[in-house]
């Protein structure tokens, strides 16, 4: 009996089998170093839920001084830089009394007093704003300054507050410029917020003239200028907030006043 041809054959499926082998072996290790290495084998990290990134760009801002007079409702705004001591009894007697405060926030004060974002907006129940980066008298600033002085507060409002902020209001001037509303809309703020009640507490008259100005000047709607810093206006919160409620209104922030929340 020939045995050549079987032999032959046995011969040749085991050198097939031995070469399937090699290569299955050779695949399966691709596959495992290919895995090692690909970074995409790995789970992707959850999306950070903090908003950090600057508002979306738009057109010239609107500016608005005041919310709708049918809202029974008031802002209790106010430039936020100096006295940080005084800053702290402000917004210890807010938290008291369950006041919201909006604070337009100068950046470089922000930048200065890297807590003080936090502490402002601790309760949850405050607002922060832009309010510039170093307080220029902003109408007499060219373009260009007012696109920086505008997006590094904004920048700064990002860092410490992670979060832009809704609203810009600009420093030095009661109503502004088309300039300001157009790098305002730019740097991703559509409103800029004035203010149409304004006692002048800067100047420090005292606690009982602050006071007494905003309940002649007090109205459904009303935008109040104040600032922090200044000891006659911490004096006078208690009366502010004790007057808007005699009249039949509440205190709010400029996001609720505005429907923006």
């Amino acid at each position: 009996m020939d045995t050549q041809p079987t032999r032959r054959r046995f011969l040749l499926g085991a050198g097939a089998a031995a070469t399937a082998f090699v290569a299955a072996c050779r695949q399966a290790q691709h596959h495992a170093q290919g895995a090692t290495a690909s970074p995409a084998a790995a789970p992707s990290p959850r999306p950070s839920t903090s908003t950090t990134t600057a508002p979306t760009p738009s057109g010239p801002a609107r500016f608005v001084k005041s919310g709708p007079a049918a809202s029974g409702a008031v802002a209790l705004t106010f430039h936020g830089s100096g006295d940080l001591a005084l800053t702290q009894s402000l917004l210890d007697k807010a938290r008291a009394l369950s006041v919201p405060i909006t604070i337009f926030a100068v950046g470089n004060w922000l930048d200065a007093n890297p807590d003080m974002a936090g502490r402002i907006l601790a309760d949850g129940r405050n607002e922060l704003a832009n309010h510039t980066y170093t307080h220029p008298a902003l109408g007499t600033v060219a373009r260009a300054g007012v696109a920086t002085e505008i997006t590094k507060c904004r920048d700064a409002l990002s860092r410490h507050a992670r979060t832009p902020g809704a609203w810009f209001r600009p420093s030095g001037i009661d109503t502004p410029t088309e300039v300001i509303l157009e790098e305002a809309g730019r740097a991703g703020y559509p409103t800029v917020v004035g203010y149409d009640v304004d006692p002048l507490d800067y100047q420090d008259p005292g606690a009982s003239a602050v006071a007494a100005r905003v309940k002649a000047k007090l109205h459904g709607g009303a935008v109040i200028s104040l600032h922090t810093g200044h000891a006659g206006t911490v004096q006078a919160f208690e009366p502010i907030v004790s007057s808007i409620k005699a009249a039949g209104l509440r205190p709010v922030t400029v996001g609720e006043l505005l429907g923006a929340r």
